[in-house]
């Protein structure tokens, strides 16, 4: 009898789940379009990733089109959401009332990606009990813990300055939410199983400069 260890399916590298959400993006945009077909050529060269990468990604999943005929994009499109786990809406938590918090909290293209705000916490008393976004009001942060059970939210946005970050994540942590996508300029310590991301403009703009002459 082979090893079961053997017989195992090898984890799907992070890069490739990296790529499924610019997949996703893309066909809806050509959905919006009125396309009902696409292929591996076509996505690359919108995409600039070569056809045989993309084939090769969708091949970790299952077989989603045919040699010939390409991918149904509405089909394709629901695969890559249950992939995803976005054929449903997560509740998200967002932390951080002030310019960034606000932006996020009135951003309206989440829900269609399978997100929704569904609490916003600060520790400003000026700012708590004030509205924000769609139909919420800001709560204090010290009721964060009780907010999050009623919510069973897992996803936290933390638009909070750099000096609070890691003080909010372990308090996040401790809510009992495993994902994080941080605003913050710094680099966060959370247990393994947690889950960072990170958005920094700052790091984004340097990574350009580089390039210019």
């Amino acid at each position: 009898m082979k090893d079961e260890r053997a017989q195992e399916k090898a984890p799907i590298p992070d890069i490739v789940i990296g790529r499924l959400p610019v997949y996703l993006r893309t066909l809806r945009l050509l959905a919006d379009e009125g396309r009902e077909v696409t292929s591996s050529q076509e996505l690359g060269e919108h995409l600039g990733i070569s056809s045989a990468q993309i084939r090769k990604d969708l091949s970790h999943f299952g077989e989603f089109g045919k040699q010939g005929t390409g991918y149904n994009i509405e089909f394709l499109c629901r695969q890559l959401q249950k992939i995803l786990n976005v054929d449903r809406i997560w509740p998200v938590v967002l932390v951080g009332a002030g310019s960034l918090g606000t932006a996020i909290a009135n951003y309206q293209e989440f829900e269609s990606s399978g997100f929704r705000i569904v609490s916003v916490f600060d520790e400003d008393p000026q700012k708590i009990g004030q509205p924000i976004g769609h139909g919420l009001r800001i709560e204090d942060f010290a009721d964060l813990l009780p907010q999050v059970k009623e919510s069973e939210a897992q996803i936290a946005v933390m638009a909070v300055p750099a000096h609070a970050a890691q003080r909010v994540a372990v308090q996040l942590i401790e809510a009992g939410l495993n994902s994080i996508l941080c605003y913050a300029p710094i680099t966060l310590s959370v247990p393994a199983h947690v889950r960072v991301e990170y958005i920094d403009p700052v790091v984004h703009f340097q990574h350009m400069t580089y390039y210019l002459r």
